[in-house]
């Protein structure tokens, strides 16, 4: 495990800010340092502690001269499309949103020499050496080149660049359209929430931890060109996940499981904990059950 350096005093970009992860790791680093700096493809008003930037990553220019005007000694890339399904209609978002935006952002931080380049992966890439192995959807095809421009870009001119593979994120705050939010909201109204079959089995991982854990990516020195797993190392299934939301929100509704049809070739991966771990020194620290009434207790106290 690398000698860490501390994120205070640091000049820090995230991009992606608006977004679920984006927006839970601003607040933390705004609590860290006092030159954050985020970037959005539609105005934001800035404040004390974070000051926006308007711009579109895969424009090419648009990131030299944002880069080059901030100095960022650390960026976290969090810029993505973020819908794994496979529908055609993703295709080109991914492309834009996920590659162009990430080999743009690290030509120009390879450029400046900037410290630490945090990218995050997904558990829908694939992990194999299978050279015909397909990806499941756009979002992970995009995903996986991003990873093999970051080790390439590492590799060959030393870009100080490190892969967090993110695994299926759930907590306050995200798109309503997820699987977490979208049963807790329909068993508010006394819906029942119209699900797959729940036969995927899933490595869940609440936000806070997954926000920790880049957080300990970004101050972890030695650890440039590598791909670490932020996950819990447990595999809980859509189903268990939904029966428990409905014993704590309202057992009297029956979820419909299979009236949303399962997705093809999802991929089934626990996150490597142990090479996480003996890497940077972190791992999960909220259960999924507990997580799953901390998300609850906030949708009610929201709504």
């Amino acid at each position: 495990m690398g000698v860490e350096f501390k994120l205070s005093g640091q000049r820090i970009l995230v991009t992606g800010a608006t977004g679920f992860l984006g927006s839970h790791l601003c607040r933390s680093l705004s609590g860290m340092s006092n030159d954050v700096h985020a970037i959005s493809r539609k105005p934001q008003v800035s404040n004390k502690v974070l000051q926006w930037w308007q711009g579109d990553l895969a424009d090419f220019v648009t990131t030299q001269t944002v880069l080059n005007a901030i100095q960022p000694d650390v960026i976290f890339h969090l810029t993505t499309h973020g819908w794994g399904a496979p529908g055609l209609e993703h295709v080109r978002p991914t492309l834009h949103n996920d590659l162009i935006a990430t080999v743009n952002l690290l030509t120009v931080a390879t450029e400046l020499k900037i410290r630490r380049v945090v990218l995050t992966g997904s558990l829908e890439e694939p992990q194999s050496s299978d050279p015909e192995l397909v990806p499941s959807s756009p979002y992970a095809a995009a995903k996986w080149a991003c990873g093999a421009y970051a080790r390439m870009f590492h590799q060959l001119y030393q870009t100080p660049a490190v892969i967090v593979r993110i695994f299926m994120t759930y907590g306050p705050g995200q798109a309503v359209q997820k699987l977490i939010p979208y049963t807790i909201l329909s068993l508010l109204k006394g819906e029942p929430p119209k699900v797959s079959n729940g036969e995927r089995l899933i490595d869940w991982i609440y936000v806070n931890d997954v926000i920790d854990g880049l957080l300990t990516a970004a101050q972890t020195n030695d650890i440039e060109g590598s791909t670490i797993d932020l996950g819990s190392g447990r595999l809980v299934s859509v189903r268990e996940v939904v029966e428990r939301l409905v014993s704590l929100v309202r057992p009297a509704v029956r979820p419909q499981f299979g009236a949303v049809p399962s997705r093809p070739i999802e991929p089934i991966r626990a996150a490597n904990v142990i090479d996480t771990y003996a890497r940077i020194g972190w791992k999960a620290a909220t259960s999924w059950e507990k997580g799953l009434e901390f998300t609850i207790n906030w949708y009610q106290n929201t709504i």
